[in-house]
């Protein structure tokens, strides 16, 4: 067994996902040698995207708390105690050096576990507005790794490391990426491009708001990369046309961003911080039905320092079409809003987050 073991928990969305990767990911790159070991939730997207990237995944029966009365819920305090178990029991065999969370249902008792066994747990807080998991695994945690000032409001000043949010090595660079790009979503690189990005799981709001606008669209000369998500799909695919390429998910982001000339976006933590790296004109569409509005708080931060537009879900039939007409022809808008959500970007704070890991891992031993 090495003598570096990390455990790390999160999921649910891509949001969550993606950042433990990317902490994974840079760990494992400076120690080669390192086990890792992920535990997500039984059923949810991380069980299979973790082992796409090449970790071990382990799944707990665990689920949320659902905002009306359900089963789900009357089952939740069963699910907690069954995850604790097994959270104690794979903390036990695995000996975790540290255990890192960030974000979703299986990182409360798996942190929560790990700290009653004295292991040093680090929080990774993507969101303006902190989750309840995080702030009930706060006062043990020994780090609280964070994407936005401000965050002591939630957490313990002293605990609270302004890092940023972890992003994928591949998305450092992307502007030298177009050609590629073109080429492997099929595009014209005549016409503007439209990238729509509703989430990992999609959003049906968005969906249909962008096969409202299609004619508008080509009206417009303007060709559309639209991430529909695997839930909506089978919807709208049969829209698909030479300017307009409809897929359940991409993979490679990279070169999707690569292409954009717009982008239209939810605002969870993870797009935003990608996003600001990324340095194309954003409209962000935040979704109202996430814990605390916290997608709103995100855009509003952004749009707050000229950096983004932002449109509410409720104003898209008013809103929708001057506000994008002028974002697409307006240049220097577009130029300004590149130029300012490039400064908020934070390239380094992948390796931030796992210089944090190290300290708490030094300190015990």
């Amino acid at each position: 067994m090495s003598e570096r073991r990390y455990m790390i928990s999160g999921g649910g969305t891509g949001g969550h996902i993606y950042p433990a990767i990317a902490i994974a990911e840079e760990l494992k790159g400076r120690h080669p040698e390192a086990e890792f070991l992920f535990v997500g939730a039984k059923d949810k997207m991380e069980m299979t995207k973790v082992p796409e990237a090449g970790f071990e995944i382990e799944g707990l029966w665990i689920s949320g708390i659902q905002r009306k009365l359900s089963l789900s819920n009357l089952m939740f305090p069963f699910k907690l105690m069954s995850s604790m178990l097994k959270a104690r029991t794979l903390l036990k065999r695995f000996k975790p050096n540290v255990v890192v969370g960030t974000g979703g249902y299986a990182s409360g008792p798996l942190l929560k576990m790990a700290s009653i066994l004295k292991i040093p747990t680090l929080i990774q807080e993507q969101n303006a507005y902190a989750g309840i998991t995080n702030k009930w695994l706060a006062e043990e945690a020994q780090s609280i790794c964070v994407a936005y000032e401000g965050m002591e409001q939630f957490f313990p000043k002293e605990k609270v490391v302004f890092t940023g949010n972890p992003i994928r090595k591949d998305l450092l660079e992307v502007r030298s990426k177009r050609e590629a790009g073109l080429k492997h979503f099929q595009l014209d690189s005549n016409k503007k491009t439209v990238l729509i990005v509703g989430g990992s799981l999609g959003s049906q709001r968005i969906n249909e708001l962008i096969a409202g606008q299609l004619s508008w669209f080509e009206a417009e000369n303007l060709q559309v990369l639209w991430q529909c998500g695997k839930l909506y799909y089978d919807r709208y695919a049969a829209l698909e046309t030479e300017s307009v390429k409809v897929l359940k998910f991409i993979s490679n982001m990279d070169l999707a961003y690569a292409v954009a000339d717009v982008i239209i976006s939810r605002a969870g933590a993870g797009a935003v911080s990608e996003l600001s790296l990324v340095g194309k004109p954003v409209l962000f569409i935040p979704s109202p039905n996430v814990a605390e509005d916290h997608q709103t708080k995100n855009a509003k931060s952004i749009e707050d320092k000229e950096a983004a537009v932002m449109l509410r879900e409720k104003d898209l039939d008013d809103k929708f079409e001057p506000v994008f007409k002028n974002l697409i022809q307006d240049i220097e808008l577009q130029k300004k809003l590149s130029k300012n959500i490039l400064t908020l970007a934070k390239p380094l704070a992948t390796k931030a987050i796992a210089d944090e890991v190290e300290r708490l891992e030094n300190a015990v031993r």
